[in-house]
């Protein structure tokens, strides 16, 4: 017997509203820690955006980035905050994500690209001087962020 193959979020999201957890990691300095998408990214290559992930059956929103902080970052999330909520309808077909944002301080020094296979730079900005050119949702993500320097 055969099973069939687990759906992919990004398929799933093509046909029913799939959640993603949004982070903007910060330093807890006033700045973010941008990731530059590279060929293997799902989309946008080239790209600078905050990290995401989906939200795997069973997980709280807080494991859920926990776990995709460390996958991506491969940095143990210090402070996790949410931030908002955003419905994402992108593309044709469309895709639809229910986007739940947090703001995450890691600390810069044990950061690193841990899926080079999806990113091929990490750095870190001001939030009044991002890199160019971003990923179409980073400037509506960023505009939930109030504060990073205020804990």
């Amino acid at each position: 017997m055969t099973s069939t193959p687990p759906v992919s979020p990004r398929d799933q999201a093509l046909t029913a509203p799939t959640v993603s957890c949004v982070f903007v990691c910060h330093d807890g300095a006033g700045r973010v820690l941008l990731a530059r998408r590279g060929q293997g990214a799902r989309d946008e290559p080239g790209t600078w955006d905050t990290g995401a992930g989906g939200l795997e059956h069973g997980e709280t929103f807080e494991e859920a980035v926990r776990r995709e902080v460390r996958e991506e970052y491969v940095a143990e999330a210090l402070t996790i905050e949410t931030l908002g909520v955003r419905n994402i309808l992108r593309g044709s077909p469309v895709s639809h994500w229910v986007a739940v944002v947090f703001a995450v301080r890691v600390d810069p020094a044990h950061v690193a690209i841990g899926e080079p296979h999806k990113f091929d730079a990490l750095d870190w900005f001001p939030l009044d001087q991002l890199p160019q050119p971003q990923h179409s949702q980073l400037t509506e993500t960023l505009a939930l962020v109030r504060h990073l320097g205020d804990e």
